[in-house]
């Protein structure tokens, strides 16, 4: 853990063997929609609309942003694997964060589209063959990203938003 309260587990660092790690990493695209609800059980509703740091987003915010986020990787990666380095589009994650629907919908409506989207995505990785997974896409702002190197920042990226969860949990002794 970091003393950076935006950074609860340190920047994005690629594993120093990312081939190895990949196993592992498909693993944690599976679990992580029960690892976040983990992180969630048992918050009231004050506490899901509390913010994980100073000028941050609610814990609401950020559970509907995951959701937001990995569809973009899920459908990002695919977009790898059926055309030649196809150059994606960003969006405004802050201003989505900001729509009435993350600000009041209930975690939950999140946390069902995160399960079976998780278990497809998961499916589709563990089906890659070795040159599949040196396919990509490109990043306006990153560049040439290949799907295993996406693989492996959007398991820190679930990891990340979990920390901020459990971190604010401790802080605020919940």
């Amino acid at each position: 853990m970091t003393s950076d309260p935006r950074y609860p587990i340190g920047h994005f660092v690629p594993p120093e063997d990312m081939l190895a790690a990949t196993p592992g990493a498909i693993a944690a695209i599976a679990a992580f929609p029960e690892e976040l609800a983990t992180a969630l059980e048992g918050l009231s509703a004050a506490e899901v609309d509390t913010p994980y740091r100073e000028d941050g987003w609610t814990v609401r915010q950020l559970v509907h942003h995951v959701a937001d986020s990995h569809m973009h990787a899920n459908i990002r990666m695919r977009l790898a694997l059926t055309e030649d380095w196809p150059k994606i589009v960003t969006y405004e994650e802050h201003l989505w964060a900001r729509l009435l629907d993350a600000c009041t919908l209930p975690v939950e409506f999140s946390l069902d589209l995160l399960r079976p989207l998780h278990y497809r995505w998961a499916s589709l990785l563990q089906s890659l063959d070795g040159k599949d997974w040196e396919r990509g896409y490109v990043h306006p702002e990153s560049g040439r990203t290949t799907v295993r190197q996406a693989l492996h920042r959007y398991v820190w990226h679930g990891r990340h938003h979990i920390a901020h969860i459990t971190e604010l949990r401790k802080n605020k002794g919940w």
